[in-house]
């Protein structure tokens, strides 16, 4: 079975989560933004072995913690799609912008692309392609517990910004009601910010893509 705890991280409140398979105790990172020897504890705190670090997109507070813990562990970094190389080589930049030390720019050890699949432990996860917030943003889903993880393409009640260089609205909606409504109502999502949700309640009440905005 797939277990996850929940840890936001930065001044931006990331949740950076730790995903592990209880049958291997093999675990992995999503998103480790920041707070690297915070985030190491809780793996050894647990009893995990750390085997990867898995990026959904380029941003600082979800990859500015990721060389730090690869330098220390020696761990991949796996993700998100190339299309995102440019936030991943300015992240001590941005991080500089926005006052937030500690963060550093990382390249990963492999990219992703859609239709790709990722193990922890026993437990299979495939990755789907979700631009739009960034142009290489990907997110994982879980089909056997309808599981996902989202990065910042959809939140509870909102939805990722678009402002960002080679953002765009228009592919980010087509994203989410294209690649990720059809794998299901009851999917429970952990997006990059906030609290969790479901893909149903989203598509019930959320104000940018509710099913009856497109009816």
């Amino acid at each position: 079975m797939l277990k996850y705890e929940i840890m936001p991280v930065t001044a931006f409140a990331q949740n950076c989560s730790l995903l592990w398979c209880d049958e291997t105790n093999e675990a992995v990172f999503v998103d480790a933004g920041g707070e690297a020897d915070r985030l190491l504890a809780a793996v050894e705190a647990k009893g995990l072995t750390l085997t990867a670090i898995w990026l959904t997109h380029g941003h600082l507070d979800h990859a500015g913690g990721s060389q730090d813990i690869r330098e220390q562990t020696q761990v991949p970094v796996i993700g998100p799609s190339k299309e995102d190389d440019f936030w991943l080589e300015g992240i001590e930049q941005q991080a500089q912008m926005y006052g937030l030390p500690g963060l550093r720019n990382v390249m990963p050890d492999r990219w992703l692309t859609h239709g790709d699949k990722l193990k922890v432990g026993n437990e299979e996860l495939n990755v789907i392609a979700a631009p739009g917030h960034t142009p290489g943003h990907v997110i994982f889903h879980h089909p056997k517990q309808q599981l996902a993880w989202v990065g910042d393409v959809i939140f509870a009640g909102g939805i990722g910004r678009t402002d960002f260089p080679k953002g765009d609205y228009q592919t980010l909606i087509n994203a989410i009601r294209q690649n990720l409504w059809p794998l299901g109502d009851d999917v429970k999502f952990i997006p990059g910010h906030g609290p969790e949700s479901t893909f149903g309640a989203e598509r019930q009440t959320n104000p940018f893509v509710a099913d009856h905005l497109f009816n």
